[in-house]
C-alpha cells in the first residue's frame, strides 16, 4: 500500500508537469506497481523487461521488516497467518492492477495488458522472499535448534551475506570510479534533453538502475560477462554496440580495453576473503569448516544469480540486457569457495584435533594396573643389557617406633597379640564395663607398633 501511494504521487506529478489530462493515470499507476515487482510493461508494441532493481530491493526489505515486526511468537499457527497476509494482500492488489490495466487498454490502445501468470508469479516471488527473510530472522534459530540441521548454518548464512555485500559494495565503488573517468560521456548523455525536468528524470532513473549496473560490474569482476544488446563487457575483452542513452551506463568500459579492468579480479578475491573471515569466527573441525565454507559460497552464488536474473530482461529494440548466467553463478561459487577456504585455513578457523598424550596414557595404564595389583617393582631388563642385582634394604627403626614388633604383616592381616598374665579370660569380661576412650599416648604407641610391625 505504501508503494502504491508513492507510485500514485509520482505519476500524478509527472502528468501535471507535462500538462497532460488524467485519462491514463490509473493505467500508469497500475503498470508501475506491477513494474516494481518485475512485471514487464508493454507500450506501443515495445516490451520493457529490464526493471530497476532498487525498487524491488526496497519492496523486499519493506516486506521483511513488516513481517519481522508482526512475528511476535514462535507458534506455527501465528507465523503462517503472518506469511499468508504478506502474500495474500499483494496478490489481491495485483489482481486489481491487472483489471485496471485491462480496462485502461480499451481507451489507450498503446497500453497492453501483461501476462496474468507472469504478474502473479513475480508478485508472489518478491513478497515470498521478503516474508521468509522477515520470519526467518525471528524464528529461524528456534527452528534450527529443534531440527537435525547443523548448528553452524546461521554462521554460513551470515558469511554469505558478508561476501555478497562486499562484492556489491566494491562493484559500486568501481562503478563510481568509472563514472568519474567517463565524465564527458555522461555529460553527453545528459545533453539529449535541455529541460531541467528532463535531466532530473534522467537522474532519478539512473539512480534506480544503479544496482543493475553494480550486478553487471560484479559479473565482470568474477570473470563472467555482462551485455547490453550486442555490446558485451568482460575483464578480458569488450565488444562495442549501441547502448541506451542513460547517464549511468557511461560507466561501461569502451574498447580498447585497458589493463585496469583486469584489476577487477581483485574485487572477487577480497569478497572471498570477507566470506572466509566470517566463517572462521567460530573454529570447527576440518570437515565441518569446509562444509560451512561450501554452503556459504553456494548461498552467495545463488543470491548473486538471482540478482542477475532480476536485473536483466528485454529492452525493446536494443535486445536482451543482463549477465551471462551460465558462468556468473559458478564463477562466484568458485571464487568464494576457493578464497574462502584458504582464508579459513590461514585465519585459524579449523579446530585442531586434541590427541591424548602418550605420557598421560601410560600413566593411566599404570594407575589401572596398580589398582588391579599387577604392578611389579622390578623393571624388565633390556635385551642387550644384563639384569641388575637388586639389594634388599632392611627397615630402619626410628625413635617414634619404640616397639617395631617381632614379625611382618602377612596378607595385610594384623598379628594376634598374646594375652597378658594379669588379664582375665575373655568370657568373664562384661563389654559395658570396659567402654573407654583411648588416650593419645597409647594410641600413638599402638599406631607406632602397627607401623613398626608393618615395616618389619
Amino acid at each position: 500500500m505504501v508503494a502504491l501511494a508513492i507510485i500514485a504521487a509520482v505519476v500524478l506529478l509527472q502528468l501535471l508537469i507535462a500538462n497532460s489530462d488524467m485519462t491514463g493515470a490509473l493505467g500508469a499507476i497500475a503498470s508501475m506497481w506491477l513494474g516494481v515487482h518485475r512485471v514487464p510493461v508493454s507500450i506501443g508494441g515495445s516490451s520493457l523487461g529490464v526493471m530497476p532493481l532498487l525498487p524491488v530491493l526496497a519492496m523486499v526489505y519493506g516486506t521483511a521488516r513488516t513481517t519481522a515486526s508482526a512475528t511476535v511468537s514462535t507458534s506455527w499457527f501465528v507465523t503462517r497467518w503472518v506469511v499468508a497476509s504478506a502474500l495474500g494482500g499483494p496478490v489481491l492488489i495485483a489482481a486489481l492492477c491487472l483489471a485496471v490495466i485491462h480496462d485502461a487498454a480499451s481507451v489507450l490502445t498503446e497500453l497492453q495488458t501483461p501476462d496474468a501468470l507472469r504478474a502473479f508469479g513475480s508478485v508472489l516471488t518478491v513478497h515470498a522472499i521478503g516474508a521468509l527473510l522477515g520470519v526467518g530472522s525471528r524464528v529461524g534459530r528456534h527452528l534450527l535448534r529443534t531440527s537435525p540441521l547443523p548448528k553452524w548454518l546461521p554462521d554460513a548464512v551470515r558469511a554469505a551475506g558478508a561476501g555478497v555485500l562486499t562484492l556489491m559494495g566494491l562493484s559500486g565503488a568501481i562503478v563510481a570510479g568509472s563514472l568519474i573517468v567517463h565524465w564527458s560521456t555522461m555529460h553527453e548523455l545528459y545533453s539529449i534533453t535541455d529541460s531541467m525536468f528532463g535531466q532530473l528524470s534522467l537522474t532519478v532513473l539512473s539512480t534506480l538502475y544503479i544496482p543493475n549496473v553494480m550486478v553487471g560490474a560484479a559479473a565482470v569482476a568474477v570473470g563472467s560477462s555482462a551485455h547490453v544488446g550486442l555490446a558485451t563487457f568482460s575483464s578480458f575483452t569488450v565488444f562495442g554496440g549501441d547502448i541506451p542513452a542513460l547517464p549511468v551506463l557511461a560507466a561501461v568500459p569502451t574498447p580498447p580495453l585497458g589493463p585496469v579492468w583486469v584489476a577487477l579480479l581483485i574485487v572477487a578475491a577480497v569478497s572471498g576473503v570477507a566470506l572466509g573471515q566470517q566463517c572462521a569466527r567460530h573454529p570447527l573441525p576440518l570437515l565441518s569448516a569446509l562444509a560451512k565454507v561450501v554452503v556459504a559460497a553456494a548461498i552467495a552464488a545463488a543470491t548473486m544469480a538471482l540478482l542477475g536474473v532480476a536485473g536483466g530482461g528485454a529492452l525493446g529494440n536494443f535486445g536482451d540486457v543482463g549477465v551471462d548466467q551460465t558462468t556468473f553463478g559458478p564463477a562466484v561459487f568458485l571464487w568464494f569457495a576457493g578464497i574462502g577456504a584458504l582464508t579459513v585455513a590461514m585465519s585459524g578457523g579449523i579446530k585442531a584435533r586434541v590427541r591424548r598424550p602418550k605420557v598421560a596414557a601410560a600413566a593411566a595404564e599404570t594407575d589401572t594396573e596398580a589398582e588391579a595389583g599387577e604392578v611389579t617393582t622390578e623393571p624388565e631388563a633390556a635385551p642387550d643389557e644384563e639384569p641388575v642385582d637388586t639389594v634388599e634394604i632392611e627397615p630402619v627403626q626410628t625413635a617414634t617406633d619404640p616397639d617395631p614388633g617381632p614379625g611382618p604383616v602377612v596378607d595385610n592381616q594384623p598379628v594376634a597379640r598374646p594375652p597378658r598374665e594379669d588379664e582375665p579370660p575373655l568370657e568373664d569380661l562384661d563389654p559395658e564395663e570396659h567402654f573407654i576412650v583411648d588416650d593419645i599416648d597409647g594410641g600413638a604407641d599402638d599406631a607406632g607398633g602397627n607401623r613398626g610391625g608393618s615395616a618389619g
